[in-house]
């Protein structure tokens, strides 16, 4: 991601820290004063700081309207639709694919072709619907002829994906296919290795999976993928 980019996507951010940190420096000044208009406990720069974030918690909305008509990369020249992600926006459990299709780009909508009508059915078989989750990819523009995603896309697309999944606080994410895990745990591990049990991605567990896409090309992996969707069925319940 180029420096420009980055700066894009956290100048609201860094400008909101800015007001928050001279605003608590002008109320230690006034306390400093004995000015006692302004209440201050020992905890109240905690507290100014807690109701900040609170306050300040991005919504899916928000990101979609940062997100805009986006030409951050060479994807925007042949996409029809932006696909940002569709589901419950307090879902505990978000799915996270590579990137969308033919279909979804048509759609605007993740996870509606072949892959994505497997994809529902691997969710029916462990009790739950697509309403009841989160559904986004890494990236958010078809690549042509649904090539995998370049280095410098998903370092144009994947601020807006740790951003979506803040704003969701998931307890759990199914990272689907090699390039989903590898870029959420920020590893080169293939993902043969990496499915099959939970990691940490920030207060969530991550546990990555073969991509449904894959499992129509390779149907002698759905075996490997029924096994993780009843640990991931097991964490739900108990989430």
């Amino acid at each position: 991601m180029t420096e420009s980019v980055q700066a894009y996507n956290d100048g609201p951010t860094r400008l909101l820290s800015e007001i928050t940190e001279d605003f608590k420096g002008y109320l230690q000044y006034m306390k400093g004063l004995g000015y006692a208009g302004v209440a201050l406990s020992e905890n109240s720069l905690r507290i100014l700081d807690d109701r900040y974030k609170e306050t300040m918690a991005e919504t899916l909305d928000m990101i979609r309207k940062d997100l805009g008509t986006c030409q951050r990369c060479k994807l925007h020249r042949g996409r029809k639709h932006i696909v940002f992600g569709a589901g419950n926006p307090r879902a505990k459990l978000v799915l996270v694919g590579e990137a969308p299709g033919y279909e979804e780009d048509i759609q605007g909508q993740p996870f509606v072709g072949q892959a994505g009508q497997l994809l529902t059915r691997i969710l029916r078989a462990i009790g739950l619907a697509r309403e009841d989750v989160y559904i986004c990819n890494i990236i958010k523009c078809r690549p042509p002829g649904n090539r995998n995603p370049e280095p410098d896309e998903i370092a144009a697309c994947i601020p807006f994906l740790r951003r979506q999944l803040r704003a969701i606080r998931p307890g759990l994410i199914c990272a689907m296919g090699t390039f989903a895990a590898q870029t959420l745990l920020e590893t080169d591990t293939p993902i043969s290795e990496l499915r099959g049990r939970f990691h940490a991605y920030e207060n969530a567990s991550l546990l990555p999976t073969y991509h449904p896409a894959y499992l129509l090309r390779n149907p002698g992996k759905k075996r490997d993928v029924w096994e993780d969707m009843q640990k991931l069925q097991e964490a739900y319940e108990k989430a």
